[in-house]
């Protein structure tokens, strides 16, 4: 039987009339990267407070680390670690300090696998105000697992970072894992889930789908992809929506992506369009769909229900 680090049931919060977290439930693995995916505003924040005890539930049950989040969360604080997207260090201490600091609050006297896991040594005697953006990051993740935590509950780590930094970043996230931290990640970047081993998808407060990223392209992505490159984007788009064969067509960034049931059908009424309107196609190709693919699918066959 596996070991579970998160173990929720049924969890919700209401804040007056609107609902924000609405009967989720889900398993987290011991030692896994969990990923919780949505956009802003869906109901990741709030469901990470929860479980930390930031926030109390207005109904459902849990147990994180085997402890029963409504009524032994003393001991669920002294297990956890907990970074979020606003995380504040003290800049006008050193790294060192703040890692003194952080640890006294959490009863820790030794911090050596702090530094080491989170590459600090060469900055340990170096003012926070003086560091880098990926410096800083490196050093909150530090000061949230300064205790050693079997868990570490990260909410928006990345928010706002530049790529470069963003995996660097998920550089240290594997090598927790590594050393039998289970890392539980909110994230509404879509390339980043791609390095979860499970992620759920939430919207609206609602987990829609869950599974690794390979599940979820199988269970939520039966049809296949096309990429589309053209010019006057915005003139294709009402056609297209027309056509036999194509389910649905969605904008990313210059390109358009075209879910379709066969991708000759589709080849050849996109060339007669083409033709018909004088419009001219740049590049027609396959491709294999990403998660924010499967993520609008989710949600235009939630609309459609």
């Amino acid at each position: 039987m596996p070991n579970w680090s998160v173990e929720v049931e049924n969890l919700t919060r209401v804040f007056g009339d609107f609902v924000a977290v609405d009967h989720v439930s889900f398993r987290v693995r011991e030692g896994q990267i969990f990923g919780f995916l949505g956009p802003n505003g869906a109901g990741k924040s709030t469901t990470i407070r929860m479980l930390t005890g930031i926030l109390s539930p207005s109904s459902g049950t849990g147990r994180i680390t085997g402890f029963d989040m409504l009524t032994e969360r003393r001991q669920i604080k002294k297990a956890i670690g907990y970074m979020s997207q606003k995380f504040s260090l003290y800049e006008d201490l050193t790294v060192r300090e703040n890692l003194d600091f952080f640890g006294g609050i959490y009863g820790a006297t030794a911090f050596d696998w702090a530094i080491k896991v989170c590459h600090l040594e060469p900055v340990l005697d170096t003012l926070c105000s003086s560091l880098s953006v990926g410096l800083r990051q490196r050093v909150a993740l530090a000061c949230a697992v300064v205790h050693r935590p079997r868990i570490v509950f990260l909410d928006e780590p990345t928010a706002g970072v530049d790529p470069g930094y963003r995996r660097s970043f998920w550089e240290l996230i594997y090598m927790l894992a590594q050393e039998g931290v289970t890392v539980f990640v909110s994230t509404h970047y879509m390339d980043e889930a791609e390095h979860c081993g499970w992620l759920a998808l939430i919207n609206a407060g609602k987990i829609v789908a869950s599974g690794s990223p390979a599940d979820l392209r199988r269970k939520h992505f039966d049809a296949r992809l096309l990429e589309l490159d053209v010019e006057t984007m915005f003139a294709w788009i009402d056609d297209l929506e027309k056509v036999p064969g194509i389910r649905e067509v969605a904008m990313y960034g210059n390109k358009l992506h075209l879910t379709v049931d066969d991708p000759r059908d589709a080849e050849q009424y996109i060339r007669t369009i083409g033709q018909s309107r004088n419009l001219k196609v740049l590049s027609l190709r396959e491709i294999t769909p990403s998660l924010e693919d499967i993520f609008v699918s989710v949600m235009s066959r939630q609309r459609v229900g």
